[in-house]
């Protein structure tokens, strides 16, 4: 089924506001950074995250369920989860292993965001490649796993007495200036044709309460 068919006939049961807004969000949307939460247990700082992936134009979220499920506060996301293409990682052994070895297949480099020795500053950091920026729990950080299976690390230069910012703080402050810097670049960094009309179905139908009975008589019309 030929997904911009559909999308068009769909799009009559939504107002055109809001298809003015997909079409005009759609095209601010990469999937050149994504982000990657492992085992986040606090729903304020897991739902903090989503809203800000969603504001900066981060369409990807991985989320590595490991000891933790995923819990949304909606009050917190405001419905940005709506939005953004959610990937679970729950049924393995090792997530963390799962999540990081598809996304290296996929061509990102896994980026921890974690204090080593080796890791460079945000200022400094290169976005020439796909990068997946890897957030772990709020009290103990990264696995071991996320850890020796990363490409690189990135740090935001702090001046205080305090050692960490919170969760979503960093990804709030990473995702600013990346996607600003990507932006600015002359990287290919939109979505391709395939992803804009999988993205915009997704959305459509999001939006539609009866999505699935109209798909249905659409197939009737159709075939």
């Amino acid at each position: 089924m030929p997904e911009k068919e559909l999308i068009k006939f769909l799009s009559q049961f939504i107002t055109e506001n809001r298809k003015n807004k997909f079409e005009e969000i759609i095209k601010l949307r990469t999937k050149h950074i994504t982000v990657i939460l492992e085992d986040i247990f606090q729903p304020h700082n897991a739902s903090a995250v989503l809203r800000s992936c969603d504001c900066f134009g981060i369409q990807d979220v991985h989320i590595i369920e490991n000891k933790n499920k995923y819990k949304v506060n909606p009050d917190v996301a405001l419905g940005s989860a709506n939005w953004l293409t959610l990937h679970h990682y729950n049924k393995q052994k090792d997530n963390t292993l799962c999540c990081i070895n598809k996304l290296k297949k996929n061509g990102y480099r896994i980026i921890a965001t974690t204090p080593h020795e080796n890791n460079c500053n945000l200022e400094d950091f290169k976005i020439d490649k796909k990068i997946a920026l890897l957030f772990g729990t709020e009290m103990k950080g990264l696995s071991e796993d996320a850890i020796n299976n990363a490409d690189g690390f990135l740090k935001i230069p702090m001046y205080g007495f305090t050692e960490s910012l919170n969760i979503s703080v960093s990804a709030a402050i990473c995702l600013h200036y990346l996607t600003f810097k990507l932006r600015k670049s002359l990287l290919k960094w939109q979505l391709t044709k395939k992803e804009t009309d999988e993205i915009l179905l997704q959305w459509v139908r999001n939006s539609l309460k009866n999505h699935e009975l109209l798909e249905k008589e659409y197939k009737k019309r159709k075939f």
